[in-house]
């Protein structure tokens, strides 16, 4: 059975969906009416994570493994082997580049850390530089 009763969306919430940059600029970055920001590490293809925090990404990408030394996870803090955790390089601006140490089990890792370690992430990341002039 399908809903058919209308739905009421406000100005402001057709505002925010359609055109976010606008929104920013006539009700500043954090609305009231908005909930909490989505914070969280995802993989995606071919071993590459992405970190997102509200509207912005960043896309870490796994480096060849090096060396038989153990790695330190950045975001749970726990030393892992080198098939267990890898190196990864995320690009933060047209000639800035971050290095960071995460676990290969991303749910795992997250879980062991807790939201605050991944803020703490996030912000050692973002804001990142727009590469290019539009």
């Amino acid at each position: 059975m399908s809903d058919t009763r209308p739905k009421h969306h406000s100005a402001r919430d057709v505002l925010r969906e359609l055109f976010p940059e606008s929104y920013r600029e006539l009700f500043g970055e954090s609305g009231a009416a908005e909930g909490p920001l989505t914070l969280g590490l995802y993989p995606v293809a071919d071993g590459r994570l992405a970190l997102v925090r509200g509207d912005q990404l960043a896309e870490f990408t796994p480096l060849d493994a090096r060396g038989r030394s153990a790695l330190h996870c950045d975001l749970c803090h726990y030393t892992r082997s080198r098939t267990e955790a890898a190196l990864y390089r995320v690009v933060v601006g047209a000639r800035r580049t971050r290095y960071v140490t995460l676990c290969l089990g991303t749910e795992a890792c997250q879980k062991r850390a807790g939201t605050p370690a991944l803020a703490h992430l996030a912000d050692r990341i973002f804001p990142i530089e727009r590469l290019y002039v539009d």
